[in-house]
């Protein structure tokens, strides 16, 4: 299959290493000022480029009758309007705050966690990020979609949230139950930005040949 990488920085080079082991040639690495119009003939597109250009982006693939994968954060305000671009095209778009597997287990973990505690006023909550400082979004996207699976288990107390930016780091978030009594710590450390590539690319596969809006969970767990 072919595939389109736009947003050619670190994380699409990475996505084109790793892309023939998922069976794609990349005949299309689109950057910042190349037209997207590069991207014609490709089965599937794999976005990561800047918060701003994910709408303008998918509205010209979907055009094209190209799936797109989105891994860009800092977009999401924008999702209904992109969903009713996909709509209208009979398109397909698959997104994520986060293409890791490991980290899509631990929105689960953490739904789990705060589901149990929902109804123990004893326990406060604390979510808390560290990112590079060239992350652009704080907090990170990873980090609401965790806040959003605690309030979604019930746990409707205050949440203290907090993010922080420095040097390399490719991404920590921790999870955070403390009381009078005990503390209960959930973490998920990134070693690197391969676990999010593999993820994206394994969203390519899935997504060829289907129509909607999806997001990376369906992959995951979900059976079809």
């Amino acid at each position: 299959m072919k595939l389109a990488i736009v947003g050619y920085g670190k994380m699409g080079r990475m996505i084109g290493d790793l892309a023939p082991e998922y069976g794609f040639e990349v005949p299309a690495r689109i950057d910042v000022g190349d037209e997207i119009a590069g991207a014609a003939g490709a089965d599937v597109a794999i976005e990561f480029s800047a918060p701003d250009a994910v709408v303008s982006n998918v509205e010209k693939l979907a055009a094209m009758k190209i799936p797109v994968v989105v891994g860009t954060t800092g977009w999401l305000k924008h999702l209904p309007e992109v969903a009713k671009t996909i709509e209208r095209s009979n398109g397909a778009l698959l997104w994520s705050p986060n293409f890791s597997i490991g980290v899509n287990v631990f929105f689960r973990l953490v739904h789990e966690a705060a589901k149990m505690l929902a109804e123990e006023p004893a326990y406060g909550a604390w979510a808390w990020e560290i990112h590079h400082d060239t992350k652009k979004d704080a907090p990170s996207g990873t980090l609401l979609k965790l806040v959003e699976e605690m309030k979604a288990a019930g746990y409707q107390r205050a949440i203290d949230v907090s993010s922080s930016r420095a040097g390399r780091h490719p991404g920590t978030h921790e999870i955070g139950f403390d009381s009078a009594a005990d503390t209960i710590t959930l973490r998920h450390a990134a070693r690197s930005r391969e676990g999010f590539a593999r993820g994206a690319l394994k969203a390519a596969q899935w997504i060829v040949g289907k129509q909607g809006v999806f997001e990376f969970s369906e992959v995951l767990f979900t059976k079809r």
